[in-house]
């Protein structure tokens, strides 16, 4: 005859069944801790989330254990660097998010100041002599916030998190700051709904469902590849609105996270962005670059363009794309210096060109790859877009020049 469980170990199994939803298990004892990490192992339900709430307890035994058995979270924070190199209150402030996580810095090629980053982190920093000693000659300019790419083109985990160097983590209307990794890896790792619109949102967070209507075949959804993110105070606009509203500064946080329907365009900004690198990795490149793009946001346009190619992309091969949560809190470091860009920014007659032409814009059945859909995409923007502005054409070269450094650099076997 089996003895009665003890009280401990019926707990303990009441623990295991809740571990998904527990806030914080720093008060257990460590023989308690240790415990219940190994019959969370063993029944298969530790997570991205579940193991960071083990180790935020930083009982030594359950890091230890890690090590030993080798547990990889599969995600990777890529963070260029464009506007200081003094990085320290950056991570010090990302701190409890970011430190047990592997982590890529990529300097901009064109900043000459030796990079500050506190000690604490596993960081891995690439240079300009990186990025030449790998790739070589390349047509690809990964100079300003498109420095990003190539942390991306290098990684080798599942999930690759990018946040602005400008960007430090936000408060939500309680107070509490704001997990940026956690919330970023939830929209990746829940389904998305492009197919028919949910009133009531993302369907799959606590307190939210299908609105009557809604057709049982599509409440499976899809898996979600993009989760772009947003943030507060200082807003991403375009150097004409920036001019106009100077001291505007965003304060609306909504507690939301949204599919982008299929066939819906948006702009995708790199400030706060997160992505399946395993299946979206060869669409995330540096295409469009105007004229005369800088250092600042509201220069450039590689982010929006490369948004507007992983959403056709996205929507050709039947994955999702999510916005909304999480936020970021981004500083005054490049307010007030818009009217620089204002005789000269191009962006927004070029983006008269460029919507239509994606609104428009459908994959043929033969692209069953997002490589195929890439070499398609880059072949249309040169028959009919190119002719209207050189930059498309150099778009195109850049386009395809990605494809082939993902295969040589990129890809996992590569």
């Amino acid at each position: 005859m089996r003895p009665a469980p003890t009280l401990l170990a019926l707990t303990l199994d009441a623990a295991l069944l809740r571990i998904a939803t527990l806030p914080d298990l720093s008060r257990l004892p460590d023989h308690i801790l240790v415990d219940l990490f190994r019959r969370t192992l063993s029944a298969g339900k530790l997570t991205e989330r579940v193991l960071k709430l083990f180790l935020a307890t930083d009982c030594e035994e359950i890091i230890l254990l890690v090590q030993l058995l080798n547990i990889k979270q599969p995600l990777l924070p890529v963070l260029p660097t464009t506007l200081q190199p003094n990085l320290t209150s950056f991570f010090q402030a990302w701190q409890p998010f970011f430190s047990r996580f592997d982590i890529i810095v990529v300097k901009d090629p064109e900043l000459t100041a030796d990079l500050q980053i506190p000690s604490g982190f596993n960081v891995k920093v690439y240079t300009k002599s990186d990025i030449d000693g790998l790739l070589g000659a390349t047509s690809i300019n990964f100079s300003g916030h498109s420095c990003r790419y190539f942390g991306y083109l290098v990684s080798r985990k599942k999930y690759v998190i990018s946040i602005d160097d400008n960007c430090l983590p936000a408060k939500d209307p309680a107070g509490m700051t704001v997990d940026a990794v956690t919330q970023h890896m939830i929209n990746l790792k829940t389904p998305a709904t492009p197919f028919f619109f949910n009133t009531l949102y993302d369907p799959y967070r606590k307190g939210a469902d299908f609105v009557r209507g809604y057709p049982f075949s599509l409440r499976e959804g899809v898996e979600c590849m993009l989760s772009c993110g947003l943030w507060l105070h200082n807003a991403d606009y375009d150097p004409m609105t920036h001019v106009v509203k100077r001291n505007q500064r965003n304060t609306n946080y909504v507690d939301a996270v949204m599919t982008v329907p299929l066939g819906a365009m948006f702009p995708v900004s790199g400030i706060n962005v997160a992505f399946n690198r395993e299946v979206l990795g060869p669409v995330m490149f540096p295409g469009l670059r105007i004229r005369k793009e800088g250092k600042h946001r509201w220069d450039t346009l590689e982010d929006i363009w490369n948004g507007l190619c992983a959403k056709v992309v996205c929507d050709s091969l039947g994955y999702g794309v999510k916005t909304g949560l999480p936020y970021v809190m981004r500083s005054d470091a490049e307010a007030g210096k818009a009217l620089e860009s204002l005789k000269e920014w191009e962006g927004v007659k070029v983006m008269d060109d460029v919507l239509p032409f994606f609104e428009s814009l459908k994959l043929s059945r033969t692209a069953v790859t997002v490589d195929d859909c890439i070499k398609e995409l880059a072949g249309v923007v040169r028959q009919k877009l190119a002719p209207k502005n050189a930059i498309f054409a150099k778009a195109a070269d850049a386009m395809e020049e990605w494809t082939k450094l993902w295969k040589s650099h990129g890809a996992q076997n590569a």
